[in-house]
């Protein structure tokens, strides 16, 4: 038997998007992000409709409303923008519903040029208008429009073509814009849209290891004298003024004896040798201490202090595995996997093996586990942590992670979870659902101008709404080839992609040097700072003109400066003419095309974009409609390229006013400083011994 239930409304409204799951797990926003939203709506017969994005706040009122625009022709999509202005979780809707005024103009216009029921179609539109004056809800001008409007249509005293072009007034125009006659409005089912801080999906971080930063070797008894958290806050201010928001540091608990790994992961460490800070626990504490050479919770707290004083907020390595000599190991055995010989399993990634790593096992006890767990999390969030870098999250179940990330959040709704995640597309995916704000990437290995352009239309236009990619250029376990013998041209190169076409990035300490020596078979840096102290000079390179600190400086100045850098889901790529020139553009409005009701409230600042001061400068900071920035990169690090790149210019937000009478606009290097005029098809020469990039923003005076 059928169901006589109706399933679908007056107006469809179907493929709302972004939806994850069919809504059953929130889309993902932060705070002030362009959210793109897709719907098809349709209709029978010829009568033409509408379509409006409707956004609800946390308490379920009415924050924002954006009429649709269509999409491509004869495909019913309809998309618009809707721009959240808090932190908490939103819904919103997608409204189908018949217009009337399109309908009743276009067969006007068509039956009048006709000369068929001339007079019948000019009382059809007076009677429309009649009817949209009497909504209590319009205003005493948009009233006063409409009965002009009336009165052109009915005023025999002109012609038919003038009597119609009442309908045409602008006037009338802005007032349908701000309240269309809508009849049969259709509301699809509410989605959920979790909204959260600016960290969670913007911001350029910083990794160091604290134990190397003021670590001193001493030549004569041939010994360490490992750095503290006092000697690291020194390091700080540098990173601060680099333009970084987040300071990484790896593990900061005790390290275990047992099985220590030696310099370059060999199997026997010496006694002065500081072992791996993965290598969690020892006689010392575990998960919940500190390893005493760092200092104390005091020390520590002045830390965290310290990195708040210059505006960076402190992300901690949580890593759920143990050492040996985890105090959990003797407490807790049945938190690990026994094997038939008695011995307990330690960590291996074929043919990688983990000898000073004992991997916890959730399925054994995983009431007990969790709760061990959440209480680990909790303790450092007392101690000012609201971020933390997850190791290896793939390697735990997803059912912990769903549950863990939920709880916290409800208590701690700033805390911000990222998923080091090297791994398969499905579980990198399933984790986003999870609830981790943020992921590493496959950017790394990405270095081709095909692999590029693949894989930033993915993240950027297939998964954003659970998947969020933190573009680390290298970390203490990646050195890439592309790094290891692309000389400071490809330093540059990978840092301009990773810091402009993505609202995160990362850098880990060293690649700012160039350090680029790998240890023989491997893809990870010789003498690797994750088994010895590496006391590094940034001053002096610097002094010498040998580091890449003033042009990271510089990149994210530009990122800070520019909020079309801030959003993932603004990214056109453009093509040229040579295979090794990747070009793409970002482009964000001060106001969302089409938007009749702006975020409620004035949006503090700093909350919404690092580094901009308020919701006021964000605005005065834009001469025009829109913030729009065109990068082209020469993804060669070894040979100079030239090509004609070619510009989709409707993807740029231009204005009339913003080109000359040959329809070219003109742009500004913000490397360089030099000033130029583009247009559709334009010639560039990228030198990466010179500068491999043009970071070109559109110059928009009023």
């Amino acid at each position: 038997m059928f169901s006589t239930e109706v399933k679908v409304g007056r107006i469809p409204v179907t493929g709302v998007q972004p939806s994850v799951q069919c809504g059953a797990v929130p889309a993902k926003a932060v705070i002030g992000e362009d959210v793109p939203v897709r719907a098809t709506v349709f209709r029978e017969g010829h009568d033409r409709l509408g379509a409006t994005a409707v956004l609800y706040g946390p308490d379920g009122t009415e924050v924002q409303r954006v009429r649709m625009s269509e999409g491509a022709p004869g495909l019913d999509e309809y998309r618009a923008t809707l721009r959240p202005g808090s932190v908490g979780p939103h819904t919103f809707t997608v409204e189908g519903w018949s217009d009337p005024f399109a309908t009743w103009h276009h067969a006007a216009t068509v039956k009048i040029e006709a000369g068929v029921d001339v007079e019948l179609m000019l009382a059809e539109g007076g009677a429309l208008f009649r009817k949209a004056a009497a909504d209590p809800e319009r205003s005493e001008a948009d009233r006063s429009v409409l009965a002009r409007a009336v009165r052109g249509l009915e005023d025999t005293t002109r012609d038919t073509a003038e009597r119609l072009t009442a309908a045409d007034d602008p006037d009338l125009a802005e007032a349908l814009a701000a309240r269309p006659i809508r009849e049969f409005v259709s509301a699809s089912p509410a989605y959920p849209l979790d909204v959260q801080r600016a960290l969670a999906g913007r911001g350029a971080w910083y990794e160091f290891f604290p134990r190397s930063e003021g670590a001193v070797y001493h030549p004569e008894s041939g010994t360490w004298s490992s750095g503290t958290f006092t000697t690291a806050a020194r390091r700080l201010p540098a990173v601060a003024e680099m333009g970084f928001d987040v300071i990484y540091l790896p593990p900061i608990h005790p390290i275990g004896r047992t099985h220590r790994k030696g310099p370059n992961n060999t199997l026997e460490a010496g006694p002065q040798d500081p072992g791996s800070p993965w290598a969690i626990g020892s006689e010392e504490g575990g998960h919940d201490a500190i390893h005493p050479e760092l200092g104390s919770a005091e020390d520590f707290a002045g830390f965290v202090a310290r990195a708040e004083e210059l505006g960076l907020e402190v992300a901690l390595d949580l890593a759920l595995q143990c050492s040996p000599d985890h105090p959990w190991v003797t407490e807790h055995p049945e938190w690990f996997t026994t094997q038939v010989d008695g011995t307990i399993a330690y960590a291996e990634n074929p043919p990688k093996k983990y000898q000073d790593i004992y991997p916890l096992n959730f399925d054994n006890d995983p009431r007990g586990l969790r709760r061990a767990v959440l209480k680990v999390v909790e303790l450092w969030i007392a101690r000012g942590v609201k971020i933390f870098r997850v190791d290896n999250p793939h390697t735990k179940p997803l059912w912990f992670w769903e549950w863990l990330i939920a709880k916290v959040h409800r208590r701690h709704p700033e805390v911000v979870f990222l998923a080091e995640a090297f791994t398969r597309p499905a579980m990198m995916h399933a984790l986003g659902r999870a609830g981790f704000q943020q992921s590493y990437s496959y950017f790394t290995w990405r270095n081709t101008r095909e692999e590029l352009a693949e894989y930033l239309h993915e993240v950027t236009a297939v998964t954003p709404a659970y998947y969020r990619p933190n573009f680390f250029v290298n970390t203490p376990d990646i050195l890439t080839e592309f790094l290891q013998f692309g000389g400071p041209a490809g330093f540059k190169i990978r840092a301009v992609l990773a810091a402009l076409s993505n609202p995160m990035w990362g850098v880990y300490a060293g690649f700012e040097l160039f350090e680029h020596v790998a240890r023989p078979g491997a893809e990870e840096y010789a003498d690797n700072e994750k088994y010895e102290f590496r006391p590094r000079d940034f001053e002096g390179a610097q002094d010498r003109g040998e580091s890449l600190a003033p042009f990271i400086t510089r990149l994210n100045a530009i990122r800070r400066a520019h909020p079309a850098l801030q959003d993932l889901q603004n990214l056109t790529l453009h093509t040229a003419d040579n295979e090794e020139i990747l070009v793409f553009s970002k482009s964000r409005r001060h106001q969302p095309e089409g938007q009749g009701t702006a975020p409620a409230g004035v949006v503090p600042s700093g909350a919404v974009f690092p580094g901009v001061p308020d919701a006021e400068a964000l605005a005065a900071s834009l001469p025009g409609l829109a913030d729009t920035l065109i990068v082209v990169v020469n993804c060669d690090p070894h040979a100079a390229r030239e090509a004609t790149v070619s510009i989709d210019t409707q993807a740029l937000d231009l204005r009339p006013q913003d080109l000359d009478a040959e329809g070219r606009f003109e742009v500004e290097d913000l490397i360089t400083g030099a000033r130029w005029r583009w247009g559709e098809q334009n010639y560039v020469r990228l030198d990466p011994f010179m500068e491999p990039a043009h970071v070109l923003r559109i110059v928009r005076e009023d």
